[in-house]
């Protein structure tokens, strides 16, 4: 019988926050940015969310409905900072961790009861040590898979335990919302509302061969998963499928110049974070979204896998210059890495180790003193002031809160 846990970091980012600056403690935090822009939040506090503060919602409208709200721009290495550190703690009770996002993972302790116990010993020690090591309060939900560990810890947020017993996973289930279930978003909701489905233990009751009429295959999996049932395993790293960096302008630019050198920015980030994971991308992706939020991609594939910053820049550039209307405003801009390989294929003509070795020791710097303390000639002027990314998400169990609800 396997024995996994969820462990959920409540409201990081703003927790993170107000555990660096005690006078925030008690009051509404918003990351993501300044109440006057035109960003979205990233993450927010349990006495923002009182006021309906959640993430993704425009920072302009979270100012409407939080008017004392304190907004932070956000400090994207200091949470790593902090999670390496949690992670470490997991880590030390057993092999199998699987990090979804910078504030949660998966554990599976099935062969850690000899050492420390039972999955809920070692819930509880778990919360004990990231509270008093880290400062910061972790969710967890322990059951037998990690669908039901996902749906625990989400339950009784902030500062949850919540314990499945053993071959009590569909009861535990049948009573909640199906918005709950993982792979039930908003026109699953309403295509089940057809058969009277509002929660899991109705969907559990309803005949397979229904559902597999209504959603093809996908409704074997929703009827395993309302039945508890969730055989997946808890894989203990995840390559990235792709890495990204966005920028929100604070006004609308059609300046070729502006939109360059932010790319330039984006394309830095973006190679740091490919030598990060010994990643190399075969191709990039240009996104631009418009004044009404009309968004166009475009992806082109590089000379030969890469993790250095010129190669991303230039094939986002003649992306770019290829898409872009002369005049248009644009109101957001990004470059993500895709197609990625663990090894950098190299041809005969390139000369790498240098550029990857100098590539390395700025990013060393970079870790150490921030990502401002070196930066190209060219940023200088232009560098956007706010460029906010939190990390890579693996293609992973999906769950339904935001940045550690």
């Amino acid at each position: 019988m396997r024995t996994i846990l969820h462990a959920d970091l409540d409201a990081f980012y703003a927790s993170v926050e107000q555990l660096d600056d005690p006078s925030l403690r008690g009051r509404p935090v918003i990351v993501g940015g300044h109440r006057d822009e035109r960003g979205v939040v990233s993450a927010s506090s349990y006495e923002a969310r009182v006021f309906g503060v959640v993430s993704a919602m425009p920072l302009r409208t979270a100012a409407r409905r939080c008017p004392d709200g304190v907004f932070l721009p956000g400090r994207p290495e200091r949470y790593r900072q902090l999670s390496r550190q949690v992670m470490a703690i997991f880590a030390s009770y057993t092999p199998l961790v699987e990090p979804i996002s910078l504030d949660e993972a998966f554990l599976d302790v099935s062969d850690s009861r000899a050492a420390f116990g039972d999955g809920p010993t070692i819930a509880r020690e778990i919360k004990r040590r990231v509270l008093d090591e880290v400062g910061l309060v972790v969710s967890v939900g322990v059951a037998t898979n990690k669908l039901c560990a996902k749906i625990a810890s989400d339950l009784r947020k902030p500062d949850a335990l919540v314990i499945v017993p053993p071959g009590e996973e569909a009861s535990f289930l049948a009573p909640l919302p199906i918005r709950r279930l993982w792979g039930v978003g908003p026109q699953a909701q309403r295509a089940l509302g057809e058969y009277g489905v509002t929660t899991i233990g109705q969907l559990a009751a309803l005949e397979s061969s229904t559902l597999r009429r209504r959603f093809g295959i996908h409704g074997d999996e929703l009827s395993a998963r309302a039945r508890g049932a969730d055989p997946s395993p808890v894989v203990s790293s995840h390559a990235p499928k792709s890495i990204g960096h966005e920028h929100t302008f604070d006004v609308d630019s059609a300046d070729p110049g502006r939109l360059e050198a932010t790319l330039l920015d984006l394309a830095e980030s973006v190679a740091t974070r490919l030598r990060r994971h010994d990643l190399a991308a075969r191709a990039v992706q240009l996104k631009l979204r418009y004044e009404g939020f009309e968004t166009l991609t475009r992806q082109a594939p590089l000379p030969h896998p890469t993790r250095d910053s010129r190669p991303l820049y230039d094939t986002a550039i003649g992306l770019l210059r290829k898409t872009q209307v002369a005049g248009r405003g644009v109101r957001l801009i990004g470059l993500t890495a895709i197609g990625l390989t663990e090894a950098q294929q190299l041809t005969l003509f390139d000369a790498p180790d240098r550029e990857d070795r100098l590539s390395r020791s700025i990013d060393t710097v970079r870790e150490r003193f921030g990502e401002d303390a070196i930066t190209r000639a060219r940023l200088l002027a232009q560098r956007p002031h706010r460029r906010f990314d939190f990390g890579e998400r693996p293609d992973a169990a999906p769950g339904n809160d935001e940045d550690g609800a």
